[in-house]
């Protein structure tokens, strides 16, 4: 064979691998943006590869996923969702809660969304119906009045002399009033008083503690609401220094030192972004997936915690829980 023919016939050899490639489809990438930061929600992100994994989606195999944390500031949430949406991401997973949603749509109406909210999403317009979004939005809540009134039954229960129980809320929160409507009426039927303290910053919460030693507060129900999840150490331990027995919306916060946590679980939660994700991967519209009314709660006792502050947990009440924490 001429060397001249040999070099040609090498050279297109070696092009084959890379002509293959480049008829392969490219890897999509998903965004996924947070209110809070990495180190906060790694049980999160983990059950969020889980639901891609079910679907048979692997980070660095066959998806890329580009992540923005706000580390607990609303305010960069606009940034940080308009370079998701300068990147030309397959999916935003905006999760976290309000306002995340809210701002992801604000900043695309054609690139898929996948969120996570705590409020009403058609009350909120982020879709038409539960059933039927109707737009690029769609997503799981854990929005409801019913788990509201099931944690002040169960501060009563565990603070029963309490007098008045102080409800603590975050008023930036779009949700804020309707949650405390349903804290309130469940107040109103045990015979319980109630008085609202607000805070939305952490010096705030000082002064919110304050407050209710002032107002006698004998317990405390805390909000849903990310920016109290942000600051869940903080708020138990401001709790046990007032001695006041409090209730909390996510397990997290019992993990944090918290008394008790009565809520959605949200490993499950972000467990169903992952599927909805790999659906609309794989070509289902948000417009035709309706969004997920979270079912699965969870009850959890700290009782190092009831011991410092000098409770008793009845028996019955922790074989009700999902876990007890010694």
């Amino acid at each position: 064979m001429k060397r001249r023919k040999f070099i040609t016939l090498l050279g297109s050899a070696a092009a084959w691998p890379l002509a293959a490639r480049a008829q392969q489809p490219a890897m999509p990438v998903v965004g996924f943006i947070h209110i809070l930061s990495a180190e906060n929600v790694p049980h999160m992100v983990a059950a969020f590869h889980q639901g891609l994994r079910e679907a048979g989606l692997v980070e660095g195999q066959n998806l890329g996923i580009e992540y923005r944390w706000a580390e607990g500031h609303y305010d960069r949430l606009p940034n940080l969702t308009a370079d998701l949406v300068g990147r030309q991401v397959a999916v935003i997973a905006a999760t976290g809660g309000e306002p995340s949603p809210q701002i992801a749509q604000a900043a695309t109406q054609t690139i898929p969304i996948v969120f996570t909210a705590n409020g009403d999403p058609v009350r909120d317009g982020l879709v038409a119906s539960l059933s039927r979004p109707g737009g690029n939005a769609t997503g799981i809540t854990i929005f409801g009045g019913g788990a509201v009134t099931k944690r002040l039954q169960l501060l009563h229960e565990i603070a029963p002399r309490a007098g008045t129980i102080a409800y603590l809320l975050n008023p930036s929160n779009p949700n804020a009033e309707i949650e405390m409507r349903a804290a309130q009426s469940a107040a109103t039927s045990l015979g319980q008083q109630m008085a609202v303290v607000s805070a939305s910053s952490e010096g705030e919460l000082d002064a919110g503690f304050a407050a209710m030693a002032r107002l006698g507060a004998g317990a405390l129900l805390v909000a849903s609401d990310t920016f109290f999840t942000w600051q869940r150490a903080k708020l138990a331990a401001l709790a046990e220094r007032h001695r006041i027995p409090t209730m909390y919306y996510l397990r997290e916060f019992a993990h944090a030192g918290g008394l008790m946590t009565y809520g959605n679980s949200l490993t499950e939660v972000y467990r169903l972004v992952g599927l909805y994700v790999a659906r609309i991967l794989r070509g289902e519209k948000p417009a035709n997936l309706p969004v997920v009314q979270s079912t699965k709660f969870e009850f959890v006792i700290n009782l190092k915690t009831a011991k410092a502050l000098g409770l008793d947990v009845p028996i019955s009440m922790q074989l009700l829980a999902d876990e007890v924490i010694e």
